[in-house]
């Protein structure tokens, strides 16, 4: 029996600021971003817009084809919480209207708590292989304003369906892991946005990125010249770049550096314009390959690099299934892209500055989203989320 992802859909704001906006505004060349960090647009959350409303919208074309009652677990990433209690997936579970016997809990550790909730949930498929387990990974990155890693910002959601004999795509039970107490990126309660120091966490990134595939080989018989295509973790695109040049360098590679890149290449769009999605960024660029490769990939390797800072670290593969593009949904995230609604530099610090209740008081949101739920208020400590 195969165990993996039976069906994929990702989600992000009905906002976005193209990043030669920010660089017209700070007088500096846009080629700093769109070459330097490979980013050309960042998401903006509407103020009734958040990890919930997107979580909801990337997994609904999934509940809507296996309907309500068929999932029996909800596992929900993110390092973006918004309660130090409640599991922000127990307001999906509602929004979504699924099965009261159905468990949700919400996992965290950086950016690879995603990574671990989709192996959490192959474990628990391979127990019990009549069991469907969602899988939601949904964030904000915020920065703060004039700092190198304003530019990074971005949000986004990513809901994957985790079965017996799935469609898309079958996750190899072996890994490689790695695990070190390192202080490249946090943040704590007491702040909204997080602490980077930048070059440390580029340097901790490829240091993971080697121990992981040491220790993936050591348990894999799968080498460097086994896989067509190659998923990283995306803080920004050209990070996954220097990542993937550094391990073909480690494995000797033959190819030529334009092949390298082709391997990496259509993983990386849909990140070129939505931003960091923290969690969510590494199987939105799996969305991205699927949705934007010409090729057919049925029956090739796919690997795939998950990094969270702090930090915890994984390698590990999954083969593409025959006939997987019947079950994508490349039209609706199409769609979705086209749809957004670009944003001035003003009304991008309008965005950014948004009121968000520090200390319990009312407050009624505008509707902005063109999403399908929204956050329509915040009164006594209480999130109110509804429908659109």
């Amino acid at each position: 029996m195969s165990v993996g992802i039976d069906e994929i859909s990702f989600y992000t704001s009905s906002y976005f600021l193209d990043l030669r906006t920010l660089a017209e505004k700070q007088q500096t060349d846009p080629e700093k971003y769109y070459a330097g960090i490979g980013q050309e647009k960042m998401g903006m959350a509407a103020p009734d817009e958040d990890i919930v409303t997107m979580a909801a919208n990337a997994a609904l074309p999934i509940i809507e084809r296996v309907g309500a009652d068929a999932v029996d677990t909800l596992l929900f990433a993110t390092e973006t919480a918004i309660d130090q209690s409640k599991s922000a997936g127990v307001y999906v579970h509602r929004l979504l209207g699924m099965q009261a016997n159905c468990r949700v809990v919400e996992l965290k550790q950086a950016c690879y708590s995603a990574t671990a909730a989709l192996q959490m949930a192959c474990a628990l498929v391979a127990r019990r292989p009549e069991s469907k387990v969602l899988v939601i990974a949904s964030d904000i990155a915020r920065y703060d304003l004039n700092t190198p890693g304003e530019a990074t910002q971005g949000c986004g959601a990513v809901a994957m369906l985790i079965t017996q004999n799935p469609r898309i795509l079958s996750v190899s039970a072996d890994v490689g892991n790695y695990t070190d107490d390192v202080m490249d990126f946090w943040r704590p309660n007491y702040r909204s946005t997080a602490l980077v120091d930048g070059k440390y966490s580029t340097k901790i990134y490829l240091r993971a990125l080697k121990k992981t595939w040491e220790n993936f080989t050591a348990v894999s018989p799968l080498q460097f010249n086994d896989f067509s295509y190659f998923c990283y973790h995306l803080p920004f695109s050209r990070m996954a770049q220097k990542a993937h040049q550094h391990l073909a360098r480690l494995n000797h590679c033959a190819l030529t550096p334009e092949e390298i890149e082709l391997q990496i290449a259509d993983t990386l769009r849909y990140n070129q314009a939505i931003g960091n999605s923290y969690t969510a960024s590494i199987y939105i660029g799996l969305c991205s390959l699927l949705d934007n490769l010409q090729d057919d990939l049925s029956g090739k390797n796919i690997a795939f690099f998950s990094y969270g800072s702090g930090c915890v670290a994984e390698f590990f593969a999954g083969q593409i299934q025959p006939g997987y593009q019947a079950y994508l949904h490349t039209a609706r995230h199409q769609v979705m892209l086209a749809q957004r609604q670009e944003v001035d530099y003003d009304e991008y610090l309008s965005l950014y500055h948004y009121a968000d209740p520090q200390q319990g008081e009312s407050v009624e949101m505008p509707h902005s989203t063109k999403g399908q739920f929204r956050l329509a208020a915040i009164t006594q400590h209480k999130r109110e989320y509804i429908p659109c």
